[in-house]
């Protein structure tokens, strides 16, 4: 099935999401949809007619690279976004390597992260897409709403900012006007792999003004045809902005506050401004140190982007990875470099999460809106600066971190 004639009923929220931008006119890489087929378990790729249809078309488009991407019944709706749940390939050639990726997509849906989102429930049909790869210069994640479009952006492909492995520049358009917060952007994602930004341009802007007012143009028009606000993911190739993904914003993003020794500014924005800081005391610079239940600005205090509304008590538990899962209780406070999709688990028994890295649409903050649980981000080294065990107070509507 051609990409831009798949409906959300028939094919899932996110191929349907994309066969309406491409009926719409906006700009989305040519692809097709592999069907759920007939399978019980989902797992069975259904060969003959669609094996020979997908060799066609990758013929037709000259052996491409592509990427491979689920499309499940219950991914991309207006109550769940099942945001990174399933896996993804990017970079894949040949139709052997794209029947197996379409295979593993599918064989995804019984991944822990994937049972955790659904409560243990049993998986929903999925299609999977397979899509021209683009490689893109700059990408990320938009959302639209209230009149304003928040926009994401870093270097390179889109998996670093939707999974938050780098705390990306953050663009905010109203009425033509760009207000941004420029991070530092440590490492890039590409094809061939993960990558050191240079430190010359790590504090680089990645969009200038018009590009982002371009962008929120695009994500207007998404909304109009989905018929509501929009969390979209996009990326720019040769100055080319398109679109990738586009699916209904399913808990609203907490109101924006700054870090006070970077604030955001009215465009022209200096290099220099962070998304996280801590809040400057006399003592021990970068120290978590003084007496708990000390207010905030005193050195117990830490600041970082608000992620997920609420306040929470509890342990703060150090996770630097998934050796460290099983050390994490109820009730704990993750304090963490990342949170990546397959942290999924633990952001059902956590009262809360802080991490060094990562955007406020990124996957994990956007699951821990839907779990209801505060969230706050980009704060620098936390993990070393928060010892295990301590008491931990956090805010995620102001971004505010008392021990």
């Amino acid at each position: 099935m051609p990409l831009a004639d798949a409906t959300v009923d028939a094919y899932g929220g996110k191929a349907g999401g994309l066969g309406a931008l491409i009926r719409a006119g906006l700009p989305v890489p040519d692809g097709v949809v592999v069907p759920a087929g007939a399978a019980v378990d989902g797992m069975v790729v259904p060969r003959g007619g669609i094996a020979d249809e997908l060799g066609r078309w990758l013929e037709r488009m000259g052996d491409p690279l592509v990427a491979v991407r689920s499309s499940a019944a219950n991914e991309d709706t207006a109550h769940t976004s099942a945001a990174g749940q399933h896996d993804s390939f990017l970079g894949v050639r040949g139709l052997a390597a794209v029947l197996d990726a379409v295979r593993a997509c599918r064989a995804s849906a019984w991944s822990p992260r994937a049972v955790a989102y659904r409560n243990g429930s049993e998986p929903p049909p999925m299609a999977v897409i397979v899509q021209l790869q683009l490689d893109p210069d700059v990408s990320g994640v938009m959302f639209t709403g209230d009149g304003t479009t928040t926009i994401e952006a870093s270097w390179g492909l889109g998996p670093s900012v939707v999974e938050g492995r780098v705390t990306p520049d953050r663009y905010q358009v109203a009425d033509g006007r760009v207000t941004r917060t420029i991070a530092d952007k440590q490492t890039t994602l590409t094809l061939s792999g993960t990558h050191q930004v240079p430190t010359t341009h790590r504090r680089i802007p990645t969009l200038s003004d018009a590009t982002a007012v371009h962008l929120a143009a695009l994500a207007h028009q998404a909304a109009i045809a989905l018929g509501g606000p929009q969390d979209l993911e996009w990326a720019i190739t040769a100055d080319t902005p398109w679109l990738l993904q586009s699916r209904p914003i399913t808990v609203q993003l907490p109101p924006t506050a700054t870090s006070p020794s970077t604030p955001a500014t009215r465009t022209p924005a200096p290099p220099t401004a962070t998304a996280g800081t801590l809040t400057a005391t006399p003592g021990t610079p970068g120290s978590l140190t003084g007496t708990p239940g000390s207010l905030p600005g005193t050195p117990a205090s830490l600041t970082g982007t608000p992620g997920s509304h609420g306040t929470a008590t509890g342990p703060a538990r150090i996770v630097r990875g998934p050796v460290d899962f099983p050390q994490v209780r109820p009730g704990d406070i993750l304090v963490c470099p990342f949170t990546d999709p397959a942290w999924t688990p633990l952001l059902s028994i956590a009262a809360g999460v802080v991490t060094e890295q990562g955007g406020v649409l990124s996957h994990a903050a956007i699951i821990a809106r839907e779990r209801g649980i505060p969230a706050v981000l980009a704060v620098p080294n936390a993990t070393s600066q928060i010892p295990n065990n301590t008491p931990l107070t956090i805010n995620g509507t102001t971004g505010q971190i008392q021990a």
